[in-house]
């Protein structure tokens, strides 16, 4: 099985549409996104209160969480998780969620996509990572030094199984289970578009169109940057993780 990025840069592949199954970040696709830079404001951040900074903290997952060893590194692998993490902590502060709650969507988001086995589409990973999520949940929980609460693992789980459904194609049931844990799912699916600058065709990027939370044009700026840093970070030697947490340090977002 191929882990090592391809010769060619996932910008000519996509252009090509040759994208492989497993995706890994190379330099020129970063040096690509660093120069289609949006014009984004310079908005500051919101603090993150103490409980969600050692929550992300346990952000960097243990890869034998992943259905697919292979995409630990890969565009939907440790990092994306950990971006993924850290701005949903940011739009719990935007939000005013409480410190149960803000700890339920950092949780989702850092597995949310645990159970893809490769970087396309993968139709149905959502609904596969819900129910490994509540299998597991006491381990889950237990990583992050939380009570695995009835309320958490079903506010969670909902939330992971809806974030890879675009809501115009929700079923009943789906529209019964997103009203159940609406808040949760409408802040996954936000901090999910967010990190969207890591792919490489421009029309990927995020679209405000397909969310629904007012403050997500907020953290663009943001989201962009975690991006640049953390893949370059990457690229020139540090572990997925300790790339991320290099990124969330300089912007001060933990300590």
């Amino acid at each position: 099985m191929n882990t090592t990025p391809s010769p060619v840069s996932l910008v000519e592949l996509a252009a090509r549409k040759q994208l492989p199954r497993h995706q890994f970040t190379d330099h020129a696709t970063v040096r690509w996104i660093e120069a289609h830079r949006p014009d984004l404001p310079d908005i500051q951040p919101p603090p993150i209160r103490a409980a969600s900074k050692r929550l992300l903290r346990g952000s960097a997952i243990p890869v034998d969480w992943l259905a697919e060893a292979a995409l630990a590194d890969s565009l939907h692998g440790i990092r994306h998780a950990m971006r993924t993490a850290a701005l949903a902590a940011l739009l719990a502060e935007l939000a005013e969620l409480d410190d149960a709650d803000a700890a339920t969507l950092i949780t989702a988001a850092a597995v949310h996509d645990c159970r893809r086995i490769h970087d396309n589409g993968d139709p149905g990973h959502g609904a596969r990572a819900a129910i490994w999520l509540t299998e597991n949940a006491d381990a889950v929980w237990g990583h992050f030094h939380l009570d695995a609460t009835p309320r958490a693992i079903d506010q969670a789980a909902t939330a992971v199984r809806l974030h890879d459904l675009p809501y115009a194609s929700f079923t009943a049931n789906d529209l019964a289970d997103h009203q159940r844990a609406e808040s949760i799912s409408d802040l996954l699916k936000a901090a999910d578009a967010l990190d969207r600058y890591r792919l490489p065709k421009l029309k990927w990027w995020p679209d405000p169109a397909r969310v629904r939370v007012p403050h997500f044009a907020r953290l663009r700026t943001i989201a962009f940057d975690l991006v640049v840093c953390s893949d370059a970070s990457f690229l020139a030697g540090l572990s997925s993780s300790d790339a991320v947490f290099k990124a969330l340090e300089q912007r001060e977002l933990i300590g």
